[in-house]
């Protein structure tokens, strides 16, 4: 049989739309099977942290991985903890790395600082546990211990632990000033988290501050806390702002003796910033310790006996400074009436506020500090941490 030259070219018009077709389906399966999505990986971020050097904060998907430095004094080495949300799977994680589920439901304090956290996150009602309470002097708190919602569990370094173990927390918040972690991994052996606050390490009065954060990731109180410290860091530097251009800087010296020396903040310690940025001019600033300096009491007279200010510590009356030691008489801000105490706010109980919510509100210890050496810039604010010896 023979074709035409038409047939010819219908069955090759009919093969052409075949390969067509066959090479449309090739087309669609090969870039269907290349554009598969891949396996999302989790996306890394990292939290912001100011001013604060001690931690960290990674959100990893809906877990949050946080990095202590520094948990204690001369620590050489951090933990980290990775917080998963409750009733989920942990992912793959570090041997070493701790696992929280939050927001946790209950938590034991360990350090009167860490209740101001609680206070202004709006979770005091999670407090269940606190040695030694009468320390505390929020109000907030107090009510809670006033009820019977707080246990006290002793001492801190002899904590009741069979009686923090039938509260049953789902967090103990820590310190350690010497890395003497005995009862603490007593704690954690009874199957409690524990986790180390170091806010006491920071040099900068806002990095203090700025460990709300870190609290606040327990509870899922971020923006809170966020909010909270940009309230605290908007009125520190505004107020700091004041001293931009003063050029007479009142000379101030702290402390008392106790036992055989003379103790006071070292030149790059936490109260030594605040009263630098307070336009005062520290006699030991030039000092390069972190921590407290122990001077005989000659050296400490001969270099500040002239001082402007004086800052002490237990003392509300001149009466009582003289009677502790005669020669404290002999300064000049003795003479002038010019010596100021932290003890103006107390608790029901006697507890100091300053010790307690003064690291979260460095921005008000500024403004104390600023009406003390420089009144007129300050005219409106009324001293709320510190007093005149009477």
């Amino acid at each position: 049989m023979k074709f035409s030259r038409k047939d010819n070219e219908a069955v090759l018009h009919v093969k052409h739309r075949r390969l067509v077709f066959i090479l449309f389906i090739l087309f669609v399966f090969i870039h269907f099977s290349c554009s598969k999505p891949a396996e999302q990986k989790t996306e890394t971020t990292s939290l912001n942290v100011k001013y604060a050097k001690g931690f960290s904060i990674q959100r990893e998907g809906k877990n949050t991985l946080v990095t202590v430095n520094y948990p204690y004094q001369g620590a050489t080495s951090g933990y980290q903890c990775l917080l998963i949300p409750r009733g989920s799977k942990a992912p793959e994680h570090n041997a070493g790395v701790q696992v929280i589920e939050v927001p946790v439901e209950s938590i034991v304090c360990t350090s009167t600082t860490h209740i101001p956290h609680l206070d202004y996150l709006g979770v005091t009602d999670k407090l269940v546990g606190f040695p030694s309470t009468d320390y505390i002097s929020s109000e907030t708190a107090r009510k809670r211990i006033d009820a019977g919602f707080v246990k006290d569990l002793g001492i801190d370094k002899g904590m009741n632990l069979e009686l923090l173990y039938t509260l049953k927390p789902s967090l103990v918040m820590a310190y350690s000033m010497t890395g003497d972690l005995g009862q603490l991994k007593k704690v954690q052996e009874m199957g409690t988290p524990v986790v180390l606050n170091g806010e006491y390490l920071e040099r900068d009065p806002l990095g203090r501050a700025e460990w709300i954060k870190f609290t606040s990731l327990f509870f899922g109180k971020e923006k809170v806390a966020d909010s909270v410290f940009a309230m605290v860091e908007k009125e520190y530097n505004s107020t700091r702002d004041l001293l931009r251009n003063i050029q007479q800087k009142p000379s101030v010296l702290c402390g008392t003796v106790y036992g055989d020396a003379w103790f006071m903040p070292g030149g790059r310690n936490y109260a030594s910033k605040l009263l630098q940025d307070a336009g005062s001019n520290y006699l030991w600033a030039s000092d390069t310790t972190n921590g407290w300096l122990a001077i005989s009491f000659e050296s400490v007279y001969s270099r500040a006996k002239d001082a402007d200010l004086w800052i002490v510590g237990a003392f509300d009356r001149f009466e009582e400074l003289k009677a502790a030691d005669q020669r404290y008489s002999l300064f000049k801000p003795f003479e002038t009436k010019q010596v100021y105490n932290y003890n103006a706010r107390k608790g029901a109980k006697g507890g100091n506020d300053f010790l307690e919510l003064g690291y979260m509100r460095p921005d008000i210890i500024l403004k104390d500090l600023v009406k003390i050496g420089h009144p007129e810039l300050l005219p409106d604010h009324q001293l709320y941490f510190h007093a005149r010896l009477r």
